[in-house]
């Protein structure tokens, strides 16, 4: 759990807002989009994050679940949302690179607030805060998008491709014969992928091709995070 507080005094009126709250990966789901998600399956996903009780609401483009379990009015309705917001806000940015935060669950659990001071802005500031507090604590990942890729070659290339594909951290599913061909099916990281064209065309003599789409997100080796990391806060090694 962390707390976010958010206090100022200028000599006239001041800003209060004060929140505690809780940050979970979002559950896994057999669903690969998140439009997908029924009422039921988000009611599910809810109380397996965080019991009974409380009222959620599901951000799908940020794949943001937010549960609000504050009771006996610690918080007053009306500064519940801004929390939402600020929280929204600071997943924009990330705490990792500068890199936008998907699939977390966020329990807003406690709080409380000032009859003057409180304010939409104060308790925004508060959830943002409380936010990457709780993130700093969590150990977040980073995540790399992994894409689906299909491709077809002439059998007597089948080795040089495979081992090419092996080669950019891809993940076979299988493949299947056709017509003196092979059709690979497989998982690769996008940034693996760079200059992929030209070197399937020199290894196959232009006779092999490929589709490639996206699948979903996964978390990235710990060698690759950290590069990815470094090269954003200019702290690369010389």
């Amino acid at each position: 759990m962390a707390e976010g507080k958010y206090i100022r005094q200028t000599g006239g009126r001041g800003q209060y807002g004060h929140c505690k709250l809780e940050v979970h990966p979002l559950p896994s789901s057999k669903h690969e989009s998140m439009n997908d998600l029924s009422t039921d399956d988000l009611d599910a996903m809810s109380k397996q994050v965080a019991g009974s009780g409380g009222r959620w609401k599901f951000d799908k483009e940020h794949r943001f679940l937010f549960i609000d379990k504050v009771i006996g009015g610690a918080i007053p309705k009306e500064y519940i949302a801004p929390i939402e917001m600020g929280i929204r806000e600071a997943m924009d940015t990330g705490t990792l690179a500068g890199y936008e935060m998907v699939d977390v669950a966020v329990i807003l659990l406690d709080g409380s607030y000032h009859d003057v001071d409180s304010s939409e802005m104060a308790f925004k500031i508060a959830g943002s805060m409380g936010f990457k507090e709780a993130c700093r604590r969590a150990s977040p990942a980073l995540l790399e998008p992994i894409m689906r890729i299909e491709v077809v070659v002439p059998d007597e290339y089948m080795a040089a491709v495979f081992g090419n594909l092996n080669a950019r951290r891809a993940q076979i599913q299988g493949s299947d014969s056709r017509a003196g061909s092979q059709i690979i099916r497989a998982l690769v990281p996008l940034a693996e992928m760079f200059g992929y064209a030209t070197d399937l065309r020199s290894r196959s003599q232009g006779r092999a091709s490929f589709s490639l789409f996206f699948s979903h997100y996964e978390e990235a080796p710990a060698s690759v995070a950290q590069e990815v990391i470094a090269k954003t806060t200019g702290n690369v090694a010389r």
